[in-house]
């Protein structure tokens, strides 16, 4: 677990003691690819921070078509962070990209350990931040880029996402069908 100790020292300070405490909130849950950690329709009970691997988070558009709405890697979060804090059932799905290694935190353990360590509300509150901050940008480049600038800004920004998730899920991410997505990747090879 020094990866998440790392991460949590970019943001607060804690001695190895009060890390043993703050990880003894969590559960350490390791699964195959894609796997389901959360379907459409279940309450969303927990938060997701992945050690090792990939998450993603998508629903089901009324064509029946998987849209991938979010990514998670080392060191990135994952929750339906509307159901989670409301405890409602979810409108998304939660599924493994990759083998991964993830720590798991229900609400209630959340707010126990907030309570224990005032220290992980600053760090709760920054990553909150972050996300709100990128969710804004993300929502600007949809009414902004045209298609083939929204792959040309994401294999630019997020290469490593390019080399280790499948095509069709990227596709899925920006909003394209695999074959139109294979269309542009041909264009800008040529």
């Amino acid at each position: 677990m020094e990866t998440f100790k790392a991460h949590l020292d970019k943001f607060i300070t804690i001695n190895e003691e009060e890390f043993a405490s703050v990880l003894s909130f969590f559960k350490v849950v390791e699964v195959n690819k894609k796997h389901v950690l959360m379907n459409d329709g279940e309450i969303c009970h927990s938060m997701y921070f992945v050690v090792k691997g990939c998450l993603r988070k998508f629903f089901v558009n009324e064509k029946g078509v998987e849209q991938t709405t979010e990514f998670a890697i080392e060191n990135w979060w994952m929750t339906d962070t509307f159901a989670y804090e409301r405890q409602i059932k979810s409108n998304f799905c939660i599924q493994s990209v990759e083998k991964s290694i993830i720590l798991e935190i229900h609400l209630q353990a959340q707010e126990e350990l907030l309570k224990k360590h005032p220290a992980m509300e600053r760090y709760f509150r920054m990553i909150y931040q972050r996300a709100c901050a990128a969710s804004e940008r993300r929502i600007r480049y949809l009414y902004e880029m045209s298609r083939e600038e929204s792959y040309i800004h994401f294999s630019t920004q997020y290469p490593w996402f390019i080399q280790r998730i499948p095509q069709y899920l990227i596709a899925s991410f920006l909003g394209f069908t695999p074959e139109y997505l294979s269309e542009i990747r041909a264009k800008l090879r040529s």
